[in-house]
């Protein structure tokens, strides 16, 4: 642990004891070289994990997601404050997901979200996170998109 005072890289613990009713470590530190003493507190952080197609566990990256999300946007009029509300929203719901998430449900949060802000971008993402292979394909998420989007009374 670096001292905030000199940044000497190191410090001892002279005392450690729980805290925040056993949800956290309290510590007392010490500077070996200007004597400076500091408290430092050590908590859990749940991180969320994302369970892949291949089935091995990772830890769910923002800045991954975002790229992927700007990846599909390139070149779209969508402002940079709709991308980070989007992946904020994606978050929060993989967080409320309640364990660990598979990227199947992330890319399906991610492409509704995409729908409502630019259908380009959505099918842009869709042909990477669907795996399309030929222009059929792209006409079936077309058609899907259109009945999604399709209100009833309206033309067809």
């Amino acid at each position: 642990m670096q001292c905030p005072h000199c940044h000497h890289p190191d410090t001892r613990v002279i005392d450690s004891r729980p805290a925040d009713a056993n949800s956290a470590i309290r510590r007392r530190r010490s500077c070996d070289s200007c004597q400076h003493r500091f408290t430092t507190y050590e908590r859990f952080a749940p991180s969320l994990l994302v369970i892949k197609r291949d089935g091995e566990a990772q830890p769910f990256l923002g800045d991954k997601l975002r790229k992927g999300i700007e990846a599909a946007l390139a070149d779209r009029p969508v402002p940079a404050v709709e991308v980070d509300r989007l992946v904020d929203r994606v978050e929060a719901a993989a967080r409320a997901y309640g364990g660990p998430v598979p990227t199947d449900e992330l890319g399906k949060m991610v492409l509704s979200g995409l729908r409502a802000l630019d259908e380009v971008a959505a099918l842009r993402f869709a042909s990477v996170y669907k795996d399309f292979k030929d222009a059929e394909d792209f006409e079936r998420e077309l058609a899907e998109m259109e009945a999604t989007f399709r209100t009833p009374g309206s033309p067809a």
